[in-house]
């Protein structure tokens, strides 16, 4: 599939990282580069100054090769050569390494490449006021191995003790390349792309994602509220959130003061109504004020 930065107008997105409750570091990086289409989230593994250090330059290499004109699948496999280079060359640590999740994007169609654990999700809004989230990605994890098998069911994945053991990640020794998996779509009008570390998925369950997308009214409300979910939740992970609006998305006169009127009962529909009432008690007083 190929892609085009075309002339169309930047698509909308909102991205957040933090460090975590538990974590004295933050080892996760990400990029949002709309001029490029490319939007990516990195977890480093390794310990301080190293993790950082292993995301970071995931985050360089897959830019640069995206603007020089690289696929993404391609991208993402020169940066697992760039880290085992700079462990060799003594920048960071050997053994360090980095998951990523990554989006290529123009005005029709996206893709979605991975290694790892990251996640991408794909929201998409319906015509009742609800909607449908589904996982693009699949974890490159021993428990998802063990899923896909049938050694375990479902059920048993969520408090699995070997949840957290990934099958691979950039920056492996032990692999001379990467697997690197791609999934294509193309847009429509209601939806939005999310990329995270596991530090949301660790702490927020899906349905509680799905609940989050639901009610917010951006982007950026959406970025901000999964951010504070997981901190609520135990934030036992550096947590980063990226959230990308479909190019299709249709215009909304009030979208820059929804963002930034405070949210009451976190549905747009009665936030909307006590906004009405309360403007228009404010008019009733004005107009008897001028009696």
């Amino acid at each position: 599939m190929a892609f085009s930065t075309g002339p169309g107008a930047p698509l909308k997105h909102s991205s957040a990282t933090d460090k975590g409750l538990c974590r004295g570091n933050n080892e996760d990086s990400f990029l949002s580069s709309p001029e490029h289409g490319l939007w990516l989230v990195a977890d480093g593994m390794g310990g301080h100054e190293a993790g950082e250090v292993a995301s970071e330059i995931v985050k360089d290499t897959v830019r640069h090769s995206v603007s020089t004109g690289k696929g993404l699948g391609d991208a993402i496999q020169q940066s697992h050569q760039a880290v085992l280079k700079a462990a060799t060359n003594g920048r960071g640590a050997a053994g360090m390494g980095s998951t990523v999740v990554a989006l290529r994007s123009d005005d029709l169609n996206y893709e979605v490449a991975w290694v790892g654990d990251s996640r991408a999700y794909l929201w998409t809004t319906l015509e009742d006021g609800g909607g449908r989230l589904e996982q693009l990605t699949t974890d490159h994890s021993y428990v998802q191995m063990l899923l896909a098998t049938g050694a375990i069911a479902a059920d048993e994945v969520d408090n699995h003790p070997d949840k957290n053991v990934i099958t691979q990640c950039i920056g492996s020794t032990d692999l001379p390349q990467v697997n690197v998996d791609s999934v294509f779509g193309k847009w429509q009008e209601r939806q939005w792309l999310l990329l995270c570390s596991d530090g949301l998925t660790d702490e927020v369950d899906d349905q509680t994602i799905a609940r989050v997308l639901r009610d917010a009214r951006s982007p950026r409300e959406a970025v901000q509220r999964l951010m504070q979910t997981a901190l609520n939740h135990g934030g036992r992970d550096n947590v980063t959130v990226q959230i990308v609006e479909s190019p299709f998305a249709r215009p909304d006169p009030l979208a820059t003061l929804w963002e930034w009127l405070p949210a009451i009962t976190g549905r747009r529909l009665w936030d909307g109504a006590l906004y009405g009432l309360a403007g228009l008690g404010l008019a009733l007083l004005a107009y008897w004020l001028m009696l």
